[in-house]
């Protein structure tokens, strides 16, 4: 993934050391960026860039205060977007492997006698750092003798199943790509330099055999069942995947080292990927053509699958429709269900049509809207959420990791300052107005969203969605403010009310016009240093 734009680097600041006020001659806070993956602050904390985005949390930025900077581990290896650290000279066992090839093969000794050839043939031709591991129990001996004796390292299986066996793989793999295949030959290692040569387009690639170019080979009572089950998930699931089943698949280990995964069979396959979806990893398939090899017999059982299939997805439904879910607002802009969508339209409407024409914006609270993709040029997306804003690249805009609390930006900095559905969430005495206040310009425009509890429509929408959809947003709004309340308190800052809107008199929609003044007439504390418009 791409690195963020230099100009958004100098324009950051550390939350922490650049909020304090400081005299003439002394350090203004900036930044200095170290490889390209760190931000360094004078204050010792270290502010890590992940996936292309700036993470500028203060307690994210605590845990390597005291670590120096050529000891600061690396998320980017040498073949990613991001140069990784020159450590110099590293003997073979220390290197970290470029792939790890996890292949679970419970009684497979057989079949990897076959496999294991082609397979180290293939990997040696792309040239790459790898290892090989392969699943199995102690009991096992025939499939641990034939791994050894090509040199794959065995790990033994901690939990049941084909789920258990890929967790135990998860956890134990060291490599920065992670490659699931079977034993069985049904997968061919000559595929896999195409799955390689894709690694950067996303983080989980899925050999497809329904994917357009894709193929399958396999009796036509299979073949349909397949389908069915891959067509039943991928809708019920709101996923566009067309072939969920696949075992076949390369992943970024960080998009599973740390995932909460808990089923022990083969819905396994399921949940990895419905939870890499969720926290905002890039999920793509790749066309396969798949044919079972005449040497060996598969081990796949439709009705397993299918009866694991279905124990599962309930959880994974819940799941992919929570808030939780990284996409949760942008698929509510196209929502099946009628209010939903109309809301989420009409609030994209709103605040696009009132940030026009005021110069780069800076959201806080971004979320994955497709608000994010409609800001113009110069523009700035935060959210506390890395998984949010993981999904949101998409969008193509600048993002950041931040929180509303103390923004990581220089004061004055912005001419529009968006920051809707999210001061519900957070506690009335909060610094988060303080802080939207502080980052906007003089003169500049803040847009404020948030439900009008004094309307009587919106307190009996809430009462219903809390009903009819438990765990939703609504359980977190723990402040209520009303359109009165909101415009006595910034006119007390000296702001001038120019909008006000409302979604089906439930959700207000607000526009304040900063005073045009150099002393911060905002009423709060704009300590960071002056920004460039």
């Amino acid at each position: 993934m791409a690195a963020p734009n230099s100009w958004v680097i100098e324009l950051l600041r550390c939350p922490h050391c650049a909020a304090v006020t400081r005299g003439a001659g002394q350090d203004d806070g900036r930044l200095t960026l170290y490889k390209d993956v760190w931000l360094l602050a004078e204050c010792t904390r270290k502010y890590a860039i992940r996936e292309g985005i700036p993470v500028m949390l203060i307690e994210e930025g605590e845990k390597w205060m005291e670590v120096e900077p050529e000891n600061l581990p690396t998320w980017a290896r040498k073949d990613s977007a991001q140069p990784a650290f020159d450590h110099g000279a590293v003997s073979a066992s220390s290197i970290q492997p470029d792939l790890s090839v996890i292949i679970p093969a419970l009684h497979e000794g057989p079949n990897l006698a076959v496999l294991l050839p082609g397979l180290c043939e293939v990997i040696g031709g792309i040239d790459i750092d790898y290892e090989i591991l392969i699943i199995t129990n102690e009991t096992d001996g025939e499939t641990i003798e034939v791994a050894e004796g090509f040199g794959a390292r065995v790990v033994l299986q901690q939990q049941r199943g084909y789920g258990g066996a890929l967790q135990t793989a998860f956890k134990d793999a060291k490599g920065t790509y992670l490659l699931t295949m079977d034993a069985d030959l049904s997968h061919q290692p000559t595929f896999i330099p195409d799955l390689w040569r894709r690694r950067h387009d996303a983080e989980v690639i899925i050999a497809s055999r329904y994917a357009p170019g894709g193929s399958a080979e396999m009796p036509i009572h299979r073949y349909l069942l397949s389908r069915v089950l891959n067509v039943f998930f991928s809708r019920g699931l709101s996923l566009s995947v067309r072939d969920m089943s696949s075992g076949f698949r390369l992943l970024k280990a960080d998009a599973v080292r740390n995932a909460r995964l808990s089923a022990l069979d083969f819905d396994i396959v399921q949940e990895v990927l419905v939870r890499a979806y969720a926290e905002g990893w890039t999920v793509q398939e790749a066309p396969m053509r798949y044919a079972p090899r005449a040497e060996g017999s598969s081990h796949a059982r439709i009705i397993p699958f299918g009866l694991a299939y279905l124990r599962t997805f309930w959880s994974l439904w819940k799941l992919r429709n929570s808030i939780l879910a990284a996409d949760y607002d942008d698929r509510a802009h196209d929502s099946v269900i009628p209010l939903q969508r109309y809301w989420q339209r009409s609030r994209f409407k709103h605040v696009t049509e009132l940030i026009a024409g005021e110069g780069a914006v800076l959201d806080v609270g971004c979320g994955s809207s497709q608000i994010i993709g409609a800001l113009p040029s110069g523009s700035i997306a935060v959210d506390i959420l890395l998984r949010k804003l993981r999904y949101a690249r998409r969008f193509g805009k600048p993002l950041v990791q931040g929180s509303g609390f103390q923004l990581p930006f220089p004061a004055e900095s912005f001419p529009c300052v968006v920051c809707s559905q999210v001061i519900e969430h957070v506690p009335k005495v909060s610094p988060m107005i303080d802080e939207l206040c502080r980052v906007l310009a003089p003169g500049g425009r803040l847009v404020l969203g948030t439900p009008d509890y004094a309307s009587w429509v919106w307190v009996v929408l809430e009462k219903l969605y809390g009903f009819f959809a438990p765990g939703g947003y609504a359980d977190e709004h723990i402040a209520h403010y009303t359109h009165n309340e909101l415009i006595s308190l910034f006119r007390e800052r000296g702001f001038l009310p120019e909008e006000n809107r409302y979604i089906l008199r439930g959700e207000l929609i607000l526009a304040f016009r900063k005073p045009q003044t150099s002393s911060h007439g905002c009423g709060c504390s704009c300590s960071m240093p002056t920004g460039i418009l």
